[in-house]
């Protein structure tokens, strides 16, 4: 599982015009890609370390304060460009297999107490932030 994650003061996950998933106040916008793999350990690790981890400001987690977390699906995350033009999905899984994943990771973080908010999975989206900092990190599960 590979998450990218930022801090943000704001951000906002729109499909056909429609907001889907917004965060109005200082939280964690989260990318998630999903790989042929994952299964519940990635889930649970993926979700903790993104509630747990110290990227807010004055080194808090998002547990610390109780931010919000805005995910959004991302298959590109698991795109290979390092040969010809074209990059490759073939590390990204299939829908049938990244969409409950993705699902799992938003209820466990909720299930940790976390406010979730969310893009919407399969869809053409536009997602708007303002990163914090900025603090942007990429997350590779174990």
């Amino acid at each position: 599982m590979r998450a990218v994650i930022q801090r943000v003061l704001s951000a906002s996950v729109r499909v056909d015009g429609e907001v889907v998933g917004e965060l109005d106040r200082p939280g964690l916008l989260v990318y998630l890609g999903v790989t042929h793999d994952d299964g519940p350990a990635e889930v649970a690790w993926t979700a903790r370390k993104v509630w747990d981890l110290r990227l807010l400001r004055e080194e808090r987690s998002a547990s610390d304060v109780g931010a919000p977390v805005l995910v959004v699906s991302q298959f590109t995350l698991y795109g290979d460009a390092r040969k010809g033009r074209r990059p490759t999905w073939q590390a990204a899984a299939p829908g049938p297999v990244s969409e409950p994943a993705y699902d799992a990771v938003c209820a466990e973080l909720e299930r940790l107490g976390a406010h979730v908010e969310r893009g919407r999975f399969g869809a053409d989206m536009r997602v708007e932030s303002v990163n914090d900092g900025p603090i942007t990190l990429v997350l590779d599960s174990p």
